[in-house]
């Protein structure tokens, strides 16, 4: 019998050596899923997927990603349960919603294998479960993932499908998905066509009733779309050879942003800091970077990591500017709390 406190728990002991992390590496704990499901099954679902998106905002994909594996895996298991169709509707959406959130943390940190695998079964899901909103959102989610891997004709091919049967979308999905679109066309150099959609994704987001969407775009509100926008918009603005208003939408996004989604605000601020190097104030954009860092500091995201790589790059030509100088060693030399 182990040795217990006063209090019930296991007793302090400072005798022995200390347990190896791998001591847990081979731990599993198996849970045989329940035959039949009700309400109850898919509200824990949801609040899993809750708990684990409000982790990942904060910190990264690091320990959502790996966590939210787990859950994911017991999850599925209810999808061969016995349930009422309401039930079953409801538990493919709110499984097909948590493997969108593990998949998305899985594409933060780097592991792409998985973050695919993660946001295919999602996808099935939400076609199982014939939820339109998720599809559309999943698929947005796989045009983001092949833009930052440059597969650009597989992100054109997954944001057309995600407007398929765009009346069935409320206008958050609209003007998220516009977003995405537009960013694409930006990559591809068709600047024009990107500004158009840009601003029939403002018309969209004008139309918004946030109460009437779905818990996977509650992320989507003034801030995210300030801030999805600037990234289509950016390319204009360096044409132009001045921020214009892709910066004025990463400061709207920078100043909305509350501290729940700092990962989010940190990457405004980092963009934000990238774009003035390279065509703004050299002197603000250390400012705000400097702040990026602040903001990054406690990430686990390899997206994180390569946006300040990106900044480093773009200090090169200011590097002569102490405030640049200072900078640039924050950010190649960063100090631990």
């Amino acid at each position: 019998m182990s040795a217990m406190s006063d209090t019930g728990g296991p007793a302090e002991r400072g005798d022995g050596p200390p347990v190896p992390a791998g001591h847990l590496g081979s731990l599993t704990v198996t849970v045989p899923p329940p035959r039949r499901i009700g309400r109850s099954e898919v509200e824990q679902v949801k609040l899993m997927t809750s708990t684990l998106a409000t982790s990942e905002n904060l910190y990264g994909g690091g320990m959502a990603g790996e966590a939210g594996a787990a859950h994911l895996r017991w999850a599925s298991q209810l999808l061969d349960a016995q349930a009422s169709t309401a039930v079953r509707a409801g538990i493919f959406e709110a499984v097909g919603n948590l493997a969108g959130v593990v998949a998305f943390s899985a594409f933060d940190v780097g592991n792409h294998d998985a973050a695919t695998r993660c946001f295919r079964f999602g996808l099935w899901c939400a076609e199982q479960g014939g939820c339109w909103e998720l599809r559309a959102a999943t698929l947005a989610d796989l045009a983001r993932q092949a833009i930052y891997l440059g597969n650009v004709d597989e992100a054109l091919s997954s944001i057309e499908f995600a407007q398929v049967r765009a009346d069935r979308l409320t206008a958050t999905a609209r003007a998220m998905i516009g977003n995405v679109r537009a960013r694409l066309l930006a990559v591809l150099g068709r600047d024009d066509e990107a500004r158009a959609e840009v601003d029939r994704a403002d018309a969209h987001f004008a139309e918004r009733q946030p109460e009437a969407d779905r818990p996977w775009l509650v992320y989507y509100d003034e801030a995210e779309h300030a801030g999805s926008s600037a990234r289509a918009l950016t390319s204009l603005a360096l044409a132009a050879n001045r921020p214009g208003e892709a910066a004025d939408r990463l400061r709207t996004a920078i100043q909305l942003h509350s501290d729940v989604y700092r990962r989010s605000r940190a990457f405004s601020r980092a963009r934000l800091a990238t774009l003035h190097m390279a065509v703004g104030d050299p002197l603000e954009a250390a400012l705000v970077g400097r702040r990026a860092v602040e903001d990054a500091r406690m990430l686990h995201s390899r997206r994180m990591d390569e946006e300040l790589a990106t900044l480093v790059r773009a200090c090169q030509r200011h590097r002569a500017i102490p405030e640049v100088a200072e900078l640039v060693e924050l950010l190649t030399h960063p100090t631990d709390d």
